[in-house]
Order: structure tokens, then C-alpha cells, then sequence
């Protein structure tokens, strides 16, 4: 997933919270941008890809113990900076409460039985991985990622103007296990600089990913679209905060509150059922240990 920009960048717009000053330079860290919708994320897979990975995750749920009904999740934070921008940990903590309570329902929806404890935040000053992940990802996850399968790296960074975070899958992990990870914008930590995306929603959206769920709009009015059968079909991103949105013809309005949607932070408000026990199915299948891994390309 990614979230993107059509609105005008922003100097020195004001924050809840500032860069920590590591390296203080008079007027630095101070560009943010207004965000009003966003763009496909890098990782984000084909509809071939969606129906194989549905496929094989049906293949070896069948005849399979019923997943724990409950899990924890080991999570690292590495903090990237270029030696004058960076959260404070203080939002770094804000968000690891803002993920265990999204994912608990306290938002709205059920509670989907995850949740995450935090074993510790490593800060590193890169400056060319800070101000671009994406392309250094290989090195900068080969030297900082911790953990297997069921360990959760977020790497916390600067991206580009026009995308918020993006995630690998759990069926992945084999293929590129050093890979494995989400990545999120600095600025969309809770009480973070961009406006429409500062509640810590972008890494309850990324993480989603991470436990395995896709987009609500997947596929679009097509099947299968998601694969979740009680989130409804939908036929293009959410952008914004409607009052209400309708796009296929299948039952059910748009799923605009989903965190697996487009819309902006403050209208989400939660995962279904069916989505909780799909974190639950894929965790089973694919990080649960080792030797259930990826077969797919």
C-alpha cells in the first residue's frame, strides 16, 4: 500500500511534534507535505498474484489445526535519520499503543486477537537510507533486521512526497526473508506533520499487509477481490473521508472505514471478522515456523 499526494507541499507547516534536533540546523526538517490521497504501494501484487496467493494459502489451511485465536507479535522499531530528522521515541511509543489498540477494536470493529510487544527501538544515522528505503532496502534490512518469520521489523524513515509506507507479505518470507519487513513515513507516527495522515493509521494499514490482508479494493468488482468474504466489494480507492461510498453492484457499500482502505486517518476505524481471522490463517501458514514458507514467486 501507498498513500498518496495531489495536494501542494507545505514549508515549515507546524507539527504536534518536531524533528529531534540531533544535528540542529536553524529552519531544517521542516518540510512536510498536505496529503489528500495516495499511490499504489511498491510491493503491491497483481490480480494473478492475489488468486495464487489465496490458492495456496487454502491448499495448506485444509485439514489443518485451527489457528490460535490469539497472538503476540515481537516487534523492532529501527529508526532511521540523517542526523537531523527523526521521531521522538516518546511517538515511536505512541504508535506501538496506537497499533495494539487498533487491532483490539477500540476504534470500532471486532477485536482481531493481535497484538504487539515491543522489544526495543534502535536508532541509525544513514542519510541516504533515511531519504530513500526503498532503494537502499537490501543493504539497510540486511544489516538491520532481527528476528524470523514471526518477528515484525518497522523500519521508520523519510519517503517521497507521493507514498506513505509499503510492506512485504507473509508468503514472501522464504523467497526474501532479509526482506521482510514494513516501512512507514516519520511523519505519519501519531501527533506526526502530515495533515490527513498522522494518527498512526499508515502503520495499522502496512502491518495489515504484514499479517497477510489486502487491499479492500483488490481486484476491484471482481472476484475475488480480497478474499475476506464479509468485506465488501469495492471498486476504487477510497480518497478522503465520504460520507458514504457504493461502486459495484454486489451487496454492501464500501468498506470506507476499513484500515485496509484509502481513506484518510481520521476515517478509519477498524478491521472485520472475517479480515481478524485471516491474520490468524496466514500467520498459520507462514510465520508460525520456518518451514512453512513461501512457494510462490
Amino acid at each position: 500500500m501507498a498513500r498518496r499526494a495531489t495536494a501542494v507541499t507545505l514549508v515549515c507547516l507546524l507539527a504536534s511534534w518536531p524533528a529531534v534536533a540531533v544535528q540542529a540546523e536553524p529552519g531544517s526538517g521542516c518540510r512536510v507535505a498536505a496529503r489528500t490521497s495516495r499511490l499504489p504501494e511498491p510491493y503491491a501484487p497483481t490480480p494473478g498474484q492475489v488468486t495464487d496467493a489465496l490458492a495456496d494459502l487454502a491448499e495448506r489451511m485444509e485439514g489443518a489445526p485451527a489457528p490460535a485465536a490469539k497472538l503476540t507479535v515481537p516487534l523492532w522499531v529501527h529508526v532511521l535519520t540523517d542526523g537531523r530528522r527523526r521521531p521522538p521515541d516518546t511517538a515511536i511509543k505512541d504508535q506501538v499503543a496506537t497499533l495494539n489498540a487498533a487491532y483490539s477494536g477500540q476504534y470500532g470493529g471486532p477485536d482481531t486477537g493481535v497484538r504487539f510487544e515491543l522489544k526495543g527501538i534502535a536508532v541509525k544515522q544513514q542519510a541516504d537510507w533515511f531519504v530513500d528505503p526503498l532503494l537502499h532496502e537490501r543493504a539497510m534490512k540486511g544489516e538491520l533486521r532481527k528476528g524470523g518469520p514471526e518477528t515484525l521489523n518497522l523500519y521508520i524513515a523519510q519517503l517521497s512526497e507521493l507514498v506513505l509506507g509499503y510492506s512485504t507479505y507473509p508468503h514472501w518470507y522464504k523467497g526474501a526473508p532479509v526482506n521482510d519487513g514494513v516501512v512507514i513515513d516519520w511523519r505519519s507516527l501519531p501527533g506526526g506533520s502530515l495533515r490527513n495522515f498522522n494518527l498512526g493509521y499508515t502503520g495499522v494499514h502496512e502491518i495489515g499487509h504484514w499479517l497477510g490482508l489486502f487491499h479492500t479494493f483488490e481486484n476491484g468488482c471482481a472476484a475475488p477481490g480480497d478474499g475476506v468474504d464479509d468485506t465488501p466489494y469495492e471498486g476504487s480507492p477510497t480518497e478522503g473521508c465520504p460520507p458514504a461510498k457504493d461502486t459495484c453492484r454486489a451487496p454492501g457499500s464500501d468498506p470506507i472505514h476499513n484500515f485496509m482502505d484509502y481513506a484518510h486517518d481520521r476515517c478509519m476505524q477498524e478491521f472485520t471478522a472475517g479480515q481478524g481471522s485471516r491474520m490468524h490463517e496466514m500467520w498459520a501458514a507462514y510465520r508460525s515456523s520456518p518451514e512453512m514458507s513461501d512457494r510462490l514467486p
